[in-house]
């Protein structure tokens, strides 16, 4: 969402999960999972129980930057609809999609902001967009191929031009004031992140409470019609079709005092099981994402039963872009083992590089080509549901600039003037550097491009249990520019091997056992071979190697 630029300094450990392998030596991060997609470049998976958010992976779509339809300059559904073939075109015999199982949407509803984290009507979605026809017909398109399809759902605040807080702000005797949080006066407290930055408000000679800011005035759920509205919503648009929820800022559903008080309390834990109950009595396979940004233990509350899913890993993603940077596996490595000592068994954690509130990782890695196709190997061939920001797999820089806007920009097409993004106005807002090179027409047509990295890296961890849903775990001994893992489910082995420094790297894996190895994907140079009883692999600078070890 968007907010102060103190907060995104915030990028604390989130989830991973764990469970218990094959080899009693090692430790593994997550239980096998379903995800049913089968791939061309290798044996089809074998069915394997458990959630379908389990190896499934996301793609986060920014609607007003993905593609404009109608000449207006701001992208909209029936847009995004006429290029989900892009995404996935339903066919997994196919190359020249993404092949991603899942969109998250981030705020379609109707809102005055351009960021839609401010929303008036969780009815309707935003005129810009479209319909909530185009939206029904969306989730349909998607089905079709084999997608599903999440939304952004902002449960903290509204905007302060929604109806219920124009009437909660009206009158001490509204019949929902209590719908909002609400006193006489201000209580001097600061924001968690900003302590300097006041989290109550003037209106009419009350103050109200807006963790974020003024125009984004909190929910009081502890009001039985607050939550029992909520669910509701959740209930329509799971009817509609949805597949699940982004939940938006869960740790400050509710406040109990300043400082520690408006973050995690136990008030929120109890409504995020009452709400997660409602979702699951209306679709029981719908799943809820959570944004929660904390430390490693306050966010494993969040894995409790019957609570939240999937959880963002911010750590990790942190973790993943300065390693690429410094050529640091072993901090990479030393960020999973915490998650596996703390994060409950049958977790499912939500790796990724960057997102919407964060400077693209284009632009972090300089545009080096070698760091990013190594960056997207990790994250890929990683356990949980990996998700990618729009754009990130062309290699997109961020724009000229470190407000909202410019870490969102339209996602080029093409080389021309108007990106392939629009065709008849200027875009809402101005292309980031370098969209004549990294666009689609031109990464389409480059088998070594990002962009085919990025497939053929969805195919490969389709075509493997081990890869989509499989344990983990960490390789001793390698390398500290090593990072190595083995990846064991439905019957499989998969060693992967990522070299991030710059000069030549070897490891041994005395645990891995099998007389063939089988390549997945592996960069030029990549080489394991057997090495007397055991296997060696031999990494040049900046590659990496998956292999089936059978």
């Amino acid at each position: 969402m968007r907010r102060p630029a103190a907060l995104l300094l915030a990028f604390l450990l989130a989830a991973c999960a764990t469970a218990r392998g094959p080899d009693p030596s090692a430790r593994p991060l997550v239980d096998s999972g379903s995800d049913r997609r089968t791939g061309a470049a290798a044996p089809a998976p074998s069915p394997q129980a458990g959630p379908w958010w389990n190896g499934a992976v996301f793609y986060e779509v920014f609607v007003r930057s993905f593609l404009d339809s109608n000449g207006d300059g701001k992208g909209d559904l029936p847009g995004l609809v006429s290029r989900l073939d892009y995404l996935n075109d339903g066919d997994p015999r196919t190359t020249t999609d993404l092949g991603v199982d899942a969109l998250w949407l981030m705020p379609v509803f109707d809102s005055p902001s351009y960021h839609g984290y401010d929303v008036t009507d969780y009815e309707r979605v935003n005129p810009d967009y479209g319909t909530n026809a185009d939206l029904e017909r969306l989730i349909a398109e998607a089905h079709k191929r084999g997608m599903k399809v999440i939304v952004d759902l902002v449960l903290n605040h509204t905007s302060s031009q929604h109806p219920w807080f124009m009437e909660s702000a009206s009158s001490p005797a509204s019949a929902r004031r209590d719908w909002y949080v609400w006193r006489p006066d201000d209580p001097g407290w600061g924001q968690p992140w900003s302590s300097d930055q006041s989290t109550w408000h003037e209106r009419n000679g009350a103050y109200y409470y807006a963790i974020f800011w003024s125009g984004m005035p909190d929910l009081d759920y502890r009001t039985a019609a607050v939550r029992e509205e909520a669910k509701r919503i959740a209930r329509l648009w799971l009817g509609r079709g949805v597949d699940g929820f982004r939940l938006d800022a869960v740790r400050h559903l509710i406040e109990t005092g300043p400082g520690p008080g408006q973050s995690g309390n136990p008030e929120t834990h109890a409504f995020l099981q009452e709400f997660a109950a409602a979702v699951k009595a209306a679709k029981p396979d719908a799943v809820l994402v959570g944004e929660v940004w904390s430390n490693t233990f306050d966010i494993s509350d969040y894995y409790a039963p019957g609570e939240l899913d999937v959880l963002f890993d911010f750590p990790l993603a942190t973790a993943i872009v300065e390693g690429v940077k410094a050529a640091d596996g072993a901090g990479i490595g030393t960020v999973l083992e915490e998650v596996i000592r703390t994060y409950p068994k049958g977790a499912v954690d939500a790796p990724f590089l960057t997102n919407h509130d964060q400077i693209r990782i284009g632009t972090q890695l300089d545009g080096d080509g070698a760091k990013l196709r190594l960056a997207a190997a990790i994250l890929l061939t990683l356990p949980g549901a990996p998700f990618l920001w729009q754009g990130e797999e062309l290699g997109m820089r961020n724009g000229p600039g470190t407000n909202d806007e410019w870490k969102r920009t339209p996602l080029p097409w093409d080389a021309t003037p108007g990106g392939g993004f629009t065709s008849t106005a200027r875009p809402w807002q101005g292309f980031a550097p370098g969209k004549e090179t990294a666009n689609v027409a031109a990464e389409s047509a480059d088998p070594g491009s990002l962009l085919s990295r990025y497939r053929a890296l969805i195919r490969a961890r389709h075509a493997s249990d081990a890869l989509r849903s499989g344990d983990l775990s960490l390789l001793p001994g390698v390398p500290p520019s090593v990072l190595a893992y083995l990846r064991r489910g439905g019957g499989e082995t998969v060693l992967v091997a990522h070299n991030l420094g710059a000069a030549e790297a070897t490891l041994a894996a005395s645990e891995l056992v099998g007389g063939t190895a089988e390549v997945l994907l592996a960069d030029p140079g990549a080489v394991l071979a057997k090495d007397g009883a055991g296997w060696r692999a031999r990494l040049p600078p900046r590659s990496s190697g998956v292999w089936r070890v059978r």
